[in-house]
Protein backbone atom coordinates (compact mmCIF):
# COMPACT_ATOMS: atom_id res chain seq x y z
CA UNK A 1 0.00 0.00 0.00
CA UNK A 2 1.27 3.81 -0.58
CA UNK A 3 2.07 5.93 2.15
CA UNK A 4 -0.88 7.76 3.47
CA UNK A 5 -1.17 11.57 2.74
CA UNK A 6 -1.36 13.81 5.24
CA UNK A 7 -4.73 15.83 6.05
CA UNK A 8 -3.90 19.52 5.95
CA UNK A 9 -7.27 21.20 7.05
CA UNK A 10 -8.82 24.85 7.28
CA UNK A 11 -6.77 26.08 10.14
CA UNK A 12 -3.23 25.11 9.50
CA UNK A 13 -3.54 26.45 5.61
CA UNK A 14 -4.73 29.87 7.09
CA UNK A 15 -1.70 29.72 9.70
CA UNK A 16 0.75 28.94 6.58
CA UNK A 17 -1.27 32.02 4.78
CA UNK A 18 -0.67 34.56 7.69
CA UNK A 19 3.19 33.70 8.08
CA UNK A 20 4.47 32.87 4.43
CA UNK A 21 2.53 35.70 2.54
CA UNK A 22 3.57 37.82 5.83
CA UNK A 23 0.40 39.22 6.95
CA UNK A 24 0.62 38.46 10.75
CA UNK A 25 2.11 41.43 12.44
CA UNK A 26 5.45 38.76 13.73
CA UNK A 27 5.84 37.82 10.02
CA UNK A 28 5.54 41.34 8.51
CA UNK A 29 8.53 42.12 6.61
CA UNK A 30 11.17 44.54 6.29
CA UNK A 31 11.34 45.58 2.45
CA UNK A 32 9.70 45.31 -0.42
CA UNK A 33 11.69 42.93 -1.90
CA UNK A 34 11.27 40.41 1.20
CA UNK A 35 7.79 40.67 0.45
CA UNK A 36 8.13 40.04 -3.27
CA UNK A 37 10.18 36.73 -2.83
CA UNK A 38 7.49 35.44 -0.32
CA UNK A 39 4.37 35.69 -2.55
CA UNK A 40 6.75 34.83 -6.14
CA UNK A 41 4.30 37.78 -8.02
CA UNK A 42 2.33 41.17 -7.15
CA UNK A 43 -0.51 41.98 -9.31
CA UNK A 44 0.46 44.90 -11.35
CA UNK A 45 -2.67 45.19 -13.86
CA UNK A 46 -3.76 48.45 -11.20
CA UNK A 47 -0.44 50.16 -10.24
CA UNK A 48 -1.86 50.82 -6.51
CA UNK A 49 -2.27 47.23 -6.02
CA UNK A 50 1.58 46.84 -5.59
CA UNK A 51 2.10 49.85 -3.13
CA UNK A 52 -0.93 48.78 -1.01
CA UNK A 53 -0.09 45.01 -1.05
CA UNK A 54 3.35 46.06 -0.28
CA UNK A 55 2.09 48.34 2.73
CA UNK A 56 -0.13 45.49 4.38
CA UNK A 57 3.21 43.47 4.89
CA UNK A 58 5.80 46.28 5.93
CA UNK A 59 7.07 46.44 9.29
CA UNK A 60 7.19 50.10 8.73
CA UNK A 61 4.25 50.92 6.43
CA UNK A 62 5.64 55.03 5.66
CA UNK A 63 8.50 53.71 3.76
CA UNK A 64 5.97 51.88 1.40
CA UNK A 65 6.17 54.50 -1.34
CA UNK A 66 10.15 55.63 -1.25
CA UNK A 67 11.09 51.67 -0.48
CA UNK A 68 9.39 50.14 -3.73
CA UNK A 69 9.96 53.16 -5.83
CA UNK A 70 13.77 52.36 -4.74
CA UNK A 71 13.61 48.71 -5.60
CA UNK A 72 11.58 49.18 -8.95
CA UNK A 73 13.23 52.36 -10.62
CA UNK A 74 16.79 51.99 -8.40
CA UNK A 75 17.98 49.46 -7.37
CA UNK A 76 15.69 47.54 -9.63
CA UNK A 77 15.77 44.49 -7.62
CA UNK A 78 12.07 43.74 -8.92
CA UNK A 79 10.32 44.57 -12.38
CA UNK A 80 6.68 44.71 -13.21
CA UNK A 81 6.86 42.52 -16.75
CA UNK A 82 4.03 40.10 -18.07
CA UNK A 83 3.58 36.79 -16.58
CA UNK A 84 1.29 33.82 -15.73
CA UNK A 85 -2.06 34.58 -18.03
CA UNK A 86 -0.76 37.22 -20.17
CA UNK A 87 -0.90 39.38 -17.21
CA UNK A 88 1.40 42.08 -15.57
CA UNK A 89 2.82 41.40 -12.12
CA UNK A 90 5.92 42.66 -10.29
CA UNK A 91 8.58 40.04 -9.71
CA UNK A 92 11.89 39.61 -7.91
CA UNK A 93 14.16 40.39 -10.70
CA UNK A 94 16.13 37.09 -10.48
CA UNK A 95 12.78 35.23 -11.39
CA UNK A 96 12.58 37.62 -14.61
CA UNK A 97 13.89 34.27 -16.42
CA UNK A 98 11.81 31.86 -15.28
CA UNK A 99 8.91 33.80 -15.61
CA UNK A 100 9.81 34.71 -19.21
CA UNK A 101 10.76 30.73 -19.98
CA UNK A 102 7.85 29.13 -18.07
CA UNK A 103 5.12 31.26 -19.14
CA UNK A 104 5.64 33.99 -21.57
CA UNK A 105 7.13 32.36 -24.72
CA UNK A 106 4.36 30.55 -26.09
CA UNK A 107 2.22 33.87 -25.38
CA UNK A 108 5.26 36.32 -27.36
CA UNK A 109 4.77 33.81 -30.34
CA UNK A 110 0.96 34.33 -30.54
CA UNK A 111 1.50 37.76 -29.90
CA UNK A 112 3.87 38.52 -33.04
CA UNK A 113 2.28 35.92 -35.31
CA UNK A 114 -1.05 37.91 -34.57
CA UNK A 115 0.49 41.24 -34.84
CA UNK A 116 2.35 40.32 -38.25
CA UNK A 117 -0.71 38.59 -39.79
CA UNK A 118 -3.16 42.10 -38.52
CA UNK A 119 -0.45 44.22 -40.36
CA UNK A 120 -0.46 42.22 -43.63
CA UNK A 121 -4.30 42.22 -44.10
CA UNK A 122 -4.34 45.72 -43.31
CA UNK A 123 -1.50 46.71 -46.45
CA UNK A 124 1.05 47.45 -43.80
CA UNK A 125 4.47 46.94 -43.96
CA UNK A 126 5.93 43.39 -43.75
CA UNK A 127 7.47 41.24 -41.04
CA UNK A 128 11.08 42.55 -41.99
CA UNK A 129 9.85 46.10 -42.10
CA UNK A 130 8.82 45.67 -38.38
CA UNK A 131 12.03 43.77 -37.52
CA UNK A 132 13.64 46.91 -38.63
CA UNK A 133 11.87 48.64 -36.67
CA UNK A 134 12.22 47.00 -33.39
CA UNK A 135 15.38 47.28 -33.54
CA UNK A 136 15.91 50.37 -33.78
CA UNK A 137 13.62 51.45 -30.89
CA UNK A 138 15.39 48.98 -28.72
CA UNK A 139 18.36 50.84 -29.98
CA UNK A 140 16.65 54.30 -28.63
CA UNK A 141 15.68 52.49 -25.17
CA UNK A 142 19.59 51.17 -24.76
CA UNK A 143 20.31 54.90 -25.25
CA UNK A 144 17.73 56.73 -23.58
CA UNK A 145 17.71 54.22 -20.63
CA UNK A 146 14.05 54.93 -20.22
CA UNK A 147 11.34 56.66 -22.40
CA UNK A 148 7.46 56.68 -23.57
CA UNK A 149 6.49 55.27 -26.15
CA UNK A 150 5.81 59.33 -27.48
CA UNK A 151 9.53 59.82 -26.69
CA UNK A 152 10.13 56.59 -28.84
CA UNK A 153 8.16 57.74 -31.39
CA UNK A 154 9.99 60.59 -31.84
CA UNK A 155 13.49 59.47 -32.18
CA UNK A 156 11.92 56.57 -34.43
CA UNK A 157 9.10 57.86 -36.37
CA UNK A 158 7.81 54.62 -38.15
CA UNK A 159 6.24 53.82 -34.95
CA UNK A 160 3.25 56.41 -35.42
CA UNK A 161 2.85 54.09 -38.47
CA UNK A 162 -0.73 53.39 -37.84
CA UNK A 163 -3.38 49.76 -39.76
CA UNK A 164 -6.92 48.79 -39.44
CA UNK A 165 -7.09 45.68 -37.35
CA UNK A 166 -10.08 43.80 -37.96
CA UNK A 167 -11.70 45.78 -40.48
CA UNK A 168 -15.42 45.10 -41.14
CA UNK A 169 -15.65 43.23 -37.77
CA UNK A 170 -17.47 44.50 -34.70
CA UNK A 171 -14.38 45.23 -32.99
CA UNK A 172 -12.45 46.70 -36.04
CA UNK A 173 -9.93 49.69 -34.85
CA UNK A 174 -7.27 51.60 -35.93
CA UNK A 175 -3.78 50.34 -34.11
CA UNK A 176 -0.32 52.22 -33.88
CA UNK A 177 2.29 50.26 -34.32
CA UNK A 178 4.49 51.14 -30.87
CA UNK A 179 1.23 50.05 -29.34
CA UNK A 180 1.16 46.51 -30.42
CA UNK A 181 4.59 46.25 -30.66
CA UNK A 182 5.57 47.32 -27.47
CA UNK A 183 3.08 44.85 -25.97
CA UNK A 184 4.72 42.15 -28.13
CA UNK A 185 8.35 43.31 -27.04
CA UNK A 186 7.22 42.95 -23.13
CA UNK A 187 5.83 39.17 -23.97
CA UNK A 188 8.69 38.48 -25.03
CA UNK A 189 10.68 39.90 -22.25
CA UNK A 190 12.80 42.19 -24.33
CA UNK A 191 11.03 45.66 -22.91
CA UNK A 192 9.45 45.99 -19.42
CA UNK A 193 7.29 48.93 -17.47
CA UNK A 194 9.65 51.48 -16.13
CA UNK A 195 9.03 54.47 -14.00
CA UNK A 196 5.60 55.99 -13.98
CA UNK A 197 4.32 59.45 -15.65
CA UNK A 198 2.54 60.45 -12.91
CA UNK A 199 2.32 59.39 -9.12
CA UNK A 200 2.68 55.64 -7.70
CA UNK A 201 -0.95 55.03 -8.84
CA UNK A 202 -0.45 56.26 -12.10
CA UNK A 203 -1.01 53.64 -15.16
CA UNK A 204 1.42 55.10 -17.51
CA UNK A 205 4.61 54.25 -17.67
CA UNK A 206 7.84 55.18 -19.33
CA UNK A 207 9.54 52.18 -21.41
CA UNK A 208 12.78 50.19 -20.16
CA UNK A 209 15.16 47.43 -21.33
CA UNK A 210 14.37 44.18 -20.06
CA UNK A 211 17.16 43.11 -16.76
CA UNK A 212 19.63 40.75 -19.28
CA UNK A 213 18.44 37.45 -18.21
CA UNK A 214 19.49 33.63 -19.84
CA UNK A 215 17.50 31.57 -22.09
CA UNK A 216 16.10 29.00 -20.00
CA UNK A 217 14.87 25.97 -20.99
CA UNK A 218 10.66 25.91 -20.57
CA UNK A 219 10.36 22.83 -19.24
CA UNK A 220 12.61 23.57 -16.25
CA UNK A 221 11.78 27.19 -15.94
CA UNK A 222 7.87 25.74 -15.13
CA UNK A 223 9.21 23.57 -12.62
CA UNK A 224 11.19 26.01 -10.69
CA UNK A 225 7.86 28.56 -10.90
CA UNK A 226 5.74 26.05 -9.65
CA UNK A 227 8.73 25.51 -6.77
CA UNK A 228 8.39 29.13 -5.67
CA UNK A 229 4.65 28.90 -5.60
CA UNK A 230 4.04 25.66 -3.86
CA UNK A 231 6.55 27.01 -1.69
CA UNK A 232 4.60 30.61 -1.11
CA UNK A 233 1.00 29.20 -1.71
CA UNK A 234 1.13 25.18 -0.71
CA UNK A 235 -0.96 23.10 -0.54
CA UNK A 236 -2.74 23.90 -3.80
CA UNK A 237 -4.93 21.96 -5.94
CA UNK A 238 -4.06 20.96 -9.60
CA UNK A 239 -6.82 23.51 -10.28
CA UNK A 240 -5.58 25.74 -8.47
CA UNK A 241 -2.17 25.29 -9.99
CA UNK A 242 -3.70 25.27 -13.45
CA UNK A 243 -5.40 28.29 -12.94
CA UNK A 244 -2.67 30.90 -11.27
CA UNK A 245 -0.07 29.74 -14.25
CA UNK A 246 -2.42 28.97 -17.12
CA UNK A 247 -0.25 26.35 -18.53
CA UNK A 248 -1.56 22.88 -19.94
CA UNK A 249 -2.73 20.19 -17.26
CA UNK A 250 -0.02 18.47 -18.97
CA UNK A 251 2.96 21.34 -18.05
CA UNK A 252 1.15 21.67 -14.29
CA UNK A 253 1.43 17.63 -13.93
CA UNK A 254 4.97 17.27 -15.26
CA UNK A 255 6.58 20.67 -13.02
CA UNK A 256 4.68 18.44 -10.16
CA UNK A 257 6.83 15.47 -11.07
CA UNK A 258 9.68 17.41 -11.74
CA UNK A 259 10.10 19.00 -8.30
CA UNK A 260 9.08 15.67 -6.29
CA UNK A 261 5.53 17.28 -5.06
CA UNK A 262 4.25 15.74 -2.33
CA UNK A 263 0.68 14.94 -2.31
CA UNK A 264 -1.94 15.60 1.12
CA UNK A 265 -5.52 15.82 1.71
CA UNK A 266 -7.47 18.51 1.46
CA UNK A 267 -11.30 19.37 2.33
CA UNK A 268 -11.37 20.18 -1.61
CA UNK A 269 -9.79 16.49 -2.40
CA UNK A 270 -5.88 16.15 -3.91
CA UNK A 271 -3.66 18.91 -2.67
CA UNK A 272 0.26 19.42 -3.44
CA UNK A 273 3.03 20.45 -1.38
CA UNK A 274 7.04 21.07 -2.03
CA UNK A 275 8.65 18.12 -1.16
CA UNK A 276 10.21 18.98 2.32
CA UNK A 277 6.88 21.17 3.19
CA UNK A 278 4.98 18.31 4.78
CA UNK A 279 5.00 18.15 8.52
CA UNK A 280 2.49 20.25 10.37
CA UNK A 281 2.89 24.17 10.25
CA UNK A 282 1.69 26.10 13.74
CA UNK A 283 0.18 29.24 14.07
CA UNK A 284 1.77 32.87 14.74
CA UNK A 285 0.41 32.79 18.12
CA UNK A 286 -1.99 35.75 17.71
CA UNK A 287 -4.64 36.97 15.80
CA UNK A 288 -4.02 39.25 13.13
CA UNK A 289 -5.92 41.62 11.04
CA UNK A 290 -5.11 43.36 7.29
CA UNK A 291 -7.14 45.52 4.42
CA UNK A 292 -5.84 44.23 1.65
CA UNK A 293 -5.98 45.71 -1.96
CA UNK A 294 -8.00 44.72 -4.90
CA UNK A 295 -6.39 42.09 -6.97
CA UNK A 296 -3.84 41.06 -3.80
CA UNK A 297 -2.03 37.90 -4.24
CA UNK A 298 -3.33 36.42 -1.40
CA UNK A 299 -6.82 36.78 -2.18
CA UNK A 300 -5.89 36.23 -5.55
CA UNK A 301 -3.92 33.21 -4.84
CA UNK A 302 -5.76 30.31 -5.54
CA UNK A 303 -8.76 29.72 -7.52
CA UNK A 304 -10.47 27.41 -4.86
CA UNK A 305 -11.27 29.58 -2.06
CA UNK A 306 -13.87 28.71 0.01
CA UNK A 307 -11.30 27.72 2.92
CA UNK A 308 -10.72 31.55 2.96
CA UNK A 309 -13.78 33.40 1.69
CA UNK A 310 -17.23 32.43 2.45
CA UNK A 311 -18.89 31.71 -1.13
CA UNK A 312 -21.89 34.11 0.03
CA UNK A 313 -19.34 36.79 -0.18
CA UNK A 314 -18.09 36.44 -3.12
CA UNK A 315 -20.71 38.75 -5.26
CA UNK A 316 -20.31 41.86 -2.76
CA UNK A 317 -16.01 41.36 -3.47
CA UNK A 318 -15.84 40.35 -7.20
CA UNK A 319 -16.17 42.39 -10.11
CA UNK A 320 -17.95 40.73 -13.67
CA UNK A 321 -14.66 38.83 -14.47
CA UNK A 322 -13.48 37.47 -11.46
CA UNK A 323 -11.30 40.37 -10.05
CA UNK A 324 -11.30 40.72 -6.59
CA UNK A 325 -11.63 43.97 -5.00
CA UNK A 326 -10.61 45.58 -1.53
CA UNK A 327 -10.81 42.95 1.20
CA UNK A 328 -11.38 42.83 5.07
CA UNK A 329 -9.01 40.06 7.01
CA UNK A 330 -9.42 38.92 10.13
CA UNK A 331 -7.23 35.98 11.24
CA UNK A 332 -6.91 34.14 8.03
CA UNK A 333 -10.41 34.46 6.35
CA UNK A 334 -12.01 37.53 4.41
CA UNK A 335 -14.96 38.91 6.43
CA UNK A 336 -15.65 42.28 4.78
CA UNK A 337 -14.78 44.99 2.51
CA UNK A 338 -12.83 48.70 2.53
CA UNK A 339 -12.58 51.72 0.57
CA UNK A 340 -11.43 54.73 0.40
CA UNK A 341 -13.50 58.13 0.71
CA UNK A 342 -13.05 61.60 -1.26
CA UNK A 343 -11.53 63.03 2.19
CA UNK A 344 -9.22 60.34 2.75
CA UNK A 345 -11.12 58.46 5.48
CA UNK A 346 -10.50 54.65 4.94
CA UNK A 347 -13.78 53.24 6.12
CA UNK A 348 -14.82 49.22 6.36
CA UNK A 349 -17.93 46.78 6.49
CA UNK A 350 -17.95 43.27 7.87
CA UNK A 351 -19.67 41.01 5.76
CA UNK A 352 -18.77 37.70 7.07
CA UNK A 353 -21.70 35.11 8.15
CA UNK A 354 -19.46 33.89 11.24
CA UNK A 355 -19.08 36.99 12.88
CA UNK A 356 -16.11 38.59 14.41
CA UNK A 357 -15.73 40.13 17.93
CA UNK A 358 -14.49 43.33 19.55
CA UNK A 359 -10.72 42.40 19.56
CA UNK A 360 -10.92 41.79 15.56
CA UNK A 361 -12.91 44.86 15.31
CA UNK A 362 -10.29 46.94 17.29
CA UNK A 363 -7.78 45.48 15.01
CA UNK A 364 -9.28 46.33 11.91
CA UNK A 365 -9.52 49.53 13.03
CA UNK A 366 -5.99 50.18 13.69
CA UNK A 367 -5.40 48.53 10.54
CA UNK A 368 -7.68 51.02 8.53
CA UNK A 369 -5.55 53.98 10.29
CA UNK A 370 -1.91 52.49 9.37
CA UNK A 371 -3.51 52.34 5.55
CA UNK A 372 -4.64 55.89 6.17
CA UNK A 373 -1.32 56.89 7.94
CA UNK A 374 0.93 56.13 5.02
CA UNK A 375 -1.40 56.75 1.82
CA UNK A 376 -2.11 60.25 3.41
CA UNK A 377 -3.24 62.47 0.86
CA UNK A 378 -3.11 59.95 -2.43
CA UNK A 379 -6.50 59.02 -3.64
CA UNK A 380 -6.82 55.44 -4.45
CA UNK A 381 -9.40 53.94 -6.56
CA UNK A 382 -9.12 50.80 -7.62
CA UNK A 383 -9.28 49.93 -11.22
CA UNK A 384 -11.86 46.83 -10.85
CA UNK A 385 -14.49 48.32 -8.61
CA UNK A 386 -17.05 46.04 -6.74
CA UNK A 387 -20.43 46.65 -5.57
CA UNK A 388 -19.60 47.03 -1.92
CA UNK A 389 -16.30 49.51 -2.71
CA UNK A 390 -18.63 51.88 -4.82
CA UNK A 391 -20.85 51.65 -1.80
CA UNK A 392 -18.66 52.34 0.89
CA UNK A 393 -16.55 55.10 -0.99
CA UNK A 394 -19.92 56.72 -1.73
Amino acid sequence: MGEKRRYIGVVERRARLALRHRLAGTARAAAPEDIARSLVALHGTDPATVYLAVGARLTEPATTVSATDRALYEDRTMVRMHGMRHTVFVFPTDLTAVVHASTGLAVAARERASLVKGMAKAGAPDEAWLKEVEESALAVLGRRGQATAAELAGDEPRLREQFVYAAGKSYEGVHTVSTRLLRVLGVEGKVVRGRPLGSWTSSQFRWALAPEHPELDAAAAQAELMRHWLTACGPATEADLKWWTGWRVTDVRRALAAIGAREVELDAGTGYVTCGDVAPVAGPGEPWAALLPGLDPTAMGWQQRDWYLAPELRPALFDGSGNVGPTVWWDGRVVGAWAQRADGEIVWRLLDPEGVGREAEAMISAEAERVRGWVGATRVTPRFRTPVERELAG
